[in-house]
């Protein structure tokens, strides 16, 4: 009997058999189907845990089975569970910048106007978990943020430009004024989806080529009109100035005379006091004059009677003399007696005879007596 196998054998020893070149280490298979293992686990895990950093721009979203469990602030968040994930919302600021060429104010000018602001995503938990579920695209996607605060802003730049005329939305402080209004409209916008806007500017209004060429001839004139005016009170202060001047020299004219007036009138009030004064010393002269005079007058009277007594007694003397002619010869004896000393010497001589003196020089003559 033959073998069933044996033509089955005989056609498969005919078949070549396929070899590799090289030889496969069996701990290489086992580490790449390892590794392909793992990776099919990791993804199939994500699902199950999580393990993940929170930046402090950032806040994360748990979610479990599709329910919000809660808001994780900045840090390391983990979590394993069955069909658990995090979701990271970034809450740094997120720029826009809004043009809209054609505003009409409500006096029917048009403008364009240039809008930023800075837009930021919720960090409080209640406002994150109640406001994720609508805006959860709005959270992740800034591009979707953008469209959404672009349309806010366009809507805001038309509500406070058409409640203001062109004056108020474009000259002066009125652009402040418009600014705040934007602000305020745009927050009003933005607060209902959790949003928060800061640093709203208007760093750019246009305006069309005629009402620019309006506004320069109205600053031109409202210049003019200016200019005039400055003119006319540079004339009056001018005028002002001279008169103040005019005043002032002639308040110093006058301030000189009196203080002239008031000079001459301590002069003559001086002289006056002089004068009183010279007066009072003539005065006091005069007085004593007066006084000297009286003085002299008495003396000259006690003197006169001095003189009548010392002549009334010479008279008596002479009268006596007169009648006693031996009392004079008397007076005259004692007279001489009292002129001769002991020291004196008499040469008596005959009459005629001329008396000489002899000294140790010679003879000298004497004077002939009488």
């Amino acid at each position: 009997m033959k073998n069933p196998n044996a033509q089955n054998q005989k056609t498969d020893s005919s078949r070549p058999r396929f070899s590799f070149p090289f030889s496969i280490p069996r701990w290489l298979i086992g580490l790449v189907i390892g590794i392909i293992v793992f990776a099919v686990l990791a993804n199939f895990s994500k699902s199950f845990w999580y393990f993940e950093v929170i930046e402090n721009d950032q806040v994360g979203v748990t979610i479990e089975a599709g329910e919000i469990q809660g808001v994780v602030q900045p840090g390391i968040a983990y979590d394993i569970g069955l069909f658990v994930n995090l979701v990271k919302i970034t809450t740094s600021a997120v720029a826009i910048t809004v043009d809209d060429p054609e505003l009409i104010t409500i006096d029917k000018q048009r403008i364009g106007l240039e809008v930023t602001a800075d837009v930021f995503r919720p960090r409080e938990a209640d406002i994150v978990i109640s406001n994720y579920s609508r805006y959860k695209n709005i959270y992740l996607n800034d591009e979707s943020l953008q469209q959404r605060m672009t349309a806010f802003t366009l809507q805001a730049m038309k509500v406070c430009v058409g409640d203001k005329k062109f004056d108020e939305a474009v000259i002066g402080s009125g652009r402040d004024d418009l600014r705040a209004c934007i602000d305020e409209e745009l927050s009003g916008l933005a607060e209902p989806l959790g949003l928060e806007v800061r640093n709203v500017a208007v760093p750019q209004i246009t305006i069309s080529p005629e009402v620019q060429a309006g506004l320069d001839a109205i600053v031109q004139s409202r210049l003019a009109t200016e200019k005039a005016k400055q003119d006319a009170e540079k004339a009056k202060q001018e005028a002002v100035a001279q008169q103040a001047v005019e005043e002032g020299r002639i308040r110093v004219d006058q301030s000189k005379l009196q203080e002239e007036a008031r000079q001459q009138a301590i002069l003559q009030e001086l002289k006056k006091q002089q004068l009183e004064a010279e007066l009072a010393v003539i005065q006091q002269q005069t007085v004593n004059a007066d006084a000297q005079l009286k003085l002299t007058q008495a003396q000259q009277a006690i003197a006169d009677e001095q003189a009548k007594v010392d002549i009334a007694k010479e008279l008596a003397l002479a009268e006596m003399y007169a009648r006693h002619p031996e009392y004079v010869a008397l007076q005259i004896a004692l007279a001489n007696a009292e002129a001769i000393k002991d020291s004196d010497k008499f040469i008596y001589t005959p009459a005629g005879v001329f008396p000489q003196l002899i000294l140790s020089n010679g003879v000298l003559p004497t004077v002939p007596l009488k």
